[in-house]
């Protein structure tokens, strides 16, 4: 038998793990890339990535298994710096333009943070989690805009985002406003 077939399954858990949450990271970056924004498949793939190794090395640790209290405590505060340090790169991503209403990105970068939290949850193996989480956040990326802007049209696209960016919003929508607009 080839030695790479002679791996512990320690060593087996932890790759399951890891390759989880790199694909997670894929699939949801994939959404990015499709619509065009700065980070995507591969950024994202790495992020869910490396937040599972920072936790995954954690409970791997010889001797943490011993410890209960140590280790709730450790993961912690693993959980709380990777999502802290996650938010700069999720910040990285976002522009402002000159008025305060012209902010793009934040998608994506609610994107980065949500990849994140889901490859620490491939690392801590909450596959329960990790395939709602990644169902959700699929759902909210691929059909978001579209509710967005189903609801701008039931309403009647009241509202200053959508003055401000008519490229996002439908023709008829355009018009419903300016059918609805208040008259002074």
């Amino acid at each position: 038998m080839p030695s790479i077939l002679n791996v512990s399954a320690d060593a087996l858990d932890v790759l399951l793990r890891l390759v989880a949450a790199s694909l997670v990271g894929m699939v949801l970056g994939l959404n990015r890339d499709f619509e065009g924004k700065p980070t995507g498949a591969r950024t994202l793939a790495l992020v869910s990535l490396g937040a599972a190794l920072v936790a995954v090395s954690t409970v791997h640790y010889p001797g943490m298994g011993d410890h209960p209290d140590a280790m709730s405590r450790i993961l912690q505060g693993i959980i709380q710096g990777v999502m802290a340090g996650v938010g700069f790169i999720g910040a990285g991503v976002i522009f402002r333009g000159r008025e305060p209403e012209d902010v793009r990105n934040l998608t994506t970068a609610a994107t980065v943070w949500v990849t994140a939290a889901l490859g620490v949850a491939c690392a801590l193996a909450a596959w329960e989690v990790v395939w709602i989480g990644a169902a959700l956040s699929l759902l909210v990326l691929l059909l978001g805009a579209g509710l967005e802007r189903g609801v701008a049209r039931l309403l009647g696209a009241a509202g200053k985002k959508f003055e401000d960016a008519p490229s996002t919003v439908p023709a008829d929508v355009e018009g419903a406003r300016s059918r609805h607009a208040p008259t002074t």
